[in-house]
């Protein structure tokens, strides 16, 4: 497949597909740049983070070891479709999740092992698990671990026809959730261009996999607020869900299992969510997903964040991730926020209407 691309008042250049060199590469960019992997069509409005890479266990190393922000685990396996060995990648992926699971029975001696992984590269899990609630998502994890509950995912620059036939057969059939990636890379100058397609998740759905989360909803939402916030921090978060009813196309509500959540979703932005409002007063700001509607998107948001010192101290340098700022971070500044996020919707509503109904930038690389 090629790719077009082309600036004002210059003549457009076909783009050709660049294939990574080896399976170190691609295991080296997914590992460093996680967000290139569309989580989000696996699992609606979770954020996630890797968690490690070479992972040892007793049959060999997993790949690349996630975590989204339920505590749900991701096995992934990097292949190239050149390798003579990918018929295996399946039941090589499946074996990890078994090997896993029976070597860390004990969920507690898991997270030692993690952390120690984490601490000879000067990170700590607490660190890692920031851009959602760690506790939960620590919970989480333990329940992954013991029941052996793992999603399991093949990352390859381009997915054979019966690898994604065994995978819908494997998800029509049984209790795993298992997806393949291809990830398809383009080079333009200095601009690396992924387009991420998902196999395997439709069927999971249509199986309606059963979660450990909980079923919030607009009621057991907001009474969880109220037992858990300042009446500051609950007017607040309430103008917040009033605002994001005016303005948004449709809200979502969480899966967490002791933290509940709204999810606005703005079609002119992205299909996941803008940022994700949890039932004790914390924000994450989901520059994740704002990317995949487009790279100016993110940057728009994060200028317009930034302008508000007290925020601008808790952002990152750039705007990348999932950070969140806590109730002290933005009930004070609660209507300036307000305003920051009104400029950016204006803005991206605005860019959206000038492309004259086209597809968004997430919408075109599908």
């Amino acid at each position: 497949m090629a790719i077009i691309v082309q600036r004002e008042g210059e003549r457009a250049k076909i783009i050709s597909e660049s294939r990574f060199p080896n399976e170190a590469e691609l295991q080296r960019y997914v590992y460093e740049k996680p967000e290139v992997l569309p989580t989000s069509d696996i699992k609606e409005d979770a954020q996630f983070t890797v968690l490690d890479k070479e992972t040892p266990v007793g049959t060999g190393s997993i790949d690349i070891l996630g975590v989204d922000s339920d505590g749900d685990l991701y096995i992934i396996e990097t292949k190239l479709f050149s390798n003579s060995d990918k018929r295996k990648v399946l039941a090589q992926v499946l074996d990890y999740g078994a090997a896993l699971w029976s070597t860390y029975r004990d969920p507690e001696t898991f997270l030692r092992m993690l952390e120690e992984r984490l601490a000879a590269r000067g990170e700590s899990l607490s660190e890692l698990l920031s851009f959602g609630e760690a506790s939960e998502i620590e919970a989480g994890i333990k329940e992954c671990i013991q029941s052996g509950s793992f999603r399991f995912i093949v990352m390859m620059d381009q997915v054979p026809s019966a690898l994604k036939d065994l995978i819908q057969f494997v998800n029509s059939h049984s209790n795993f959730s298992v997806y393949a990636v291809e990830l398809e890379h383009y080079e333009h100058g200095d601009l690396h261009i992924f387009v991420p397609h998902v196999f395997g998740a439709e069927e999971r759905k249509r199986v309606s996999l059963s979660s450990a989360g909980r079923d919030w909803n607009e009621e057991s939402y907001f009474q969880d607020v109220e037992e858990k916030c300042t009446p500051e921090t609950v007017a607040a978060v309430r103008e917040l869900y009033k605002f994001s009813k005016q303005r948004t196309d449709q809200i979502t509500w969480g899966r967490g299992r002791f933290t509940g959540s709204f999810n606005p979703r703005f079609s002119y932005v992205c299909e996941p969510s803008v940022y994700t409002v949890r039932s004790n007063g914390n924000i994450a700001i989901n520059f994740g997903y704002v990317q995949r509607g487009g790279a100016d998107l993110a940057q728009r948001l994060w200028s317009e964040l930034t302008t508000i010192p007290r925020l601008a101290a808790r952002l990152p340098k750039e705007p990348i991730g999932y950070p969140v700022l806590s109730p002290s971070d933005w009930v004070p500044v609660c209507e300036e926020f307000l305003a920051a996020l009104d400029r950016f919707l204006n803005y991206a509503k605005e860019v959206s209407d000038q492309s004259d109904g086209g597809p968004t930038a997430a919408e075109a690389g599908r």
